[in-house]
């Protein structure tokens, strides 16, 4: 019940603060963790039912509790379940991804054309700064062209991170209240197989070397795939500098800096993408309580 009505006020709350849906998604993560799927379930249906009780007193509409179950708790639902039995935390990103993946191809056999279609909706959105803005209107429009082309992909790997971060916050919640440090020990040796990894390269290739729909379709698809590795770095980074006197200062200082210096993931996620024939922890033992 205190999970259910948890879930349901910041569900609502989240309309005005977006962060705020990582936290709701964890809150039905943990009771699946820990309890299994079907009492996530319940918590799950019934914090849909509250929210939308919730959203028609407050908002006076309901239909975004409907969205809010299937865009987020269905699936951190079904990522939890299998992270409960399956027991690696790399088998669950696997399915987060492939998630994203359906996502992105349902997208473009629902849409005719996904470019245009954003681009669209990315005109509208900057109608008001063309008023105010300085940059030559030529430009503006030659870079909602460029984003158009990658806003299914970019929307999608926006959905799957929070997923991942609800999942991850939930885990070290259960970690906290019933095994101290198995979170860190579990994050920190995260890692992606072999197969997916060559998946990925493949994808990626094909996106670079191929034109048209088809190119457009695997760099969406391409961007999920490359965020997820962007975790995997920072499980790489932070084991490595935690492993340093400085750690105290530089962890911070890491964490800050992915935050406010986007171009950091790129590097990042190479990192991840390499350790999967470099082994770059090998000769590290995860702190237990980092």
């Amino acid at each position: 019940m205190q999970a259910m009505s948890v879930a349901a006020i910041l569900a609502l709350l989240s309309l005005l603060m977006p962060p705020i849906s990582i936290v709701s998604s964890a809150t039905v993560a943990l009771v699946t963790l820990r309890r299994g799927g079907y009492e996530g379930l319940w918590v799950l249906l019934s914090a849909t039912l509250a929210a939308a009780i919730l959203g028609f007193v407050v908002l006076g509409n309901f239909q975004f509790a409907l969205g809010y179950a299937l865009i987020l708790w269905l699936p951190v639902w079904v990522l939890s379940i299998v992270l409960r039995e399956g027991r690696h935390l790399s088998l669950a990103f696997e399915i987060a991804s492939a998630l994203g993946v359906v996502a992105v191809i349902g997208f473009y056999l629902m849409v005719q054309d996904p470019a245009l279609y954003w681009q669209a909706v990315l005109d509208v959105m900057i109608q008001p700064m063309l008023q105010v803005s300085e940059v030559p209107v030529e430009q503006i429009e030659q870079t909602v062209v460029m984003l158009s082309k990658y806003m299914t992909g970019a929307l999608v790997t926006g959905s799957v991170t929070g997923l991942l971060l609800g999942l991850l916050l939930a885990r070290w919640w259960q970690s906290n209240l019933y095994n101290p440090g198995g979170f860190s020990a579990e994050y920190l040796s995260l890692r992606m197989s072999q197969r997916f990894t060559i998946m990925t390269l493949v994808i990626l290739l094909v996106a670079m070397l191929s034109t048209g729909m088809f190119s457009e379709v695997a760099w969406n698809i391409g961007i999920i795939l490359f965020m997820l590795y962007a975790f995997i770095g920072t499980a790489i980074a932070h084991a490595l500098l935690a492993n340093t006197k400085a750690k105290r200062f530089l962890l911070p200082l890491f964490y800050i800096s992915i935050f406010i210096v986007p171009h950091i993931v790129l590097p990042v996620a190479i990192i991840g993408i390499s350790d999967t024939w470099l082994n770059l922890r090998k000769n590290i033992t995860p702190p237990s309580s980092t």
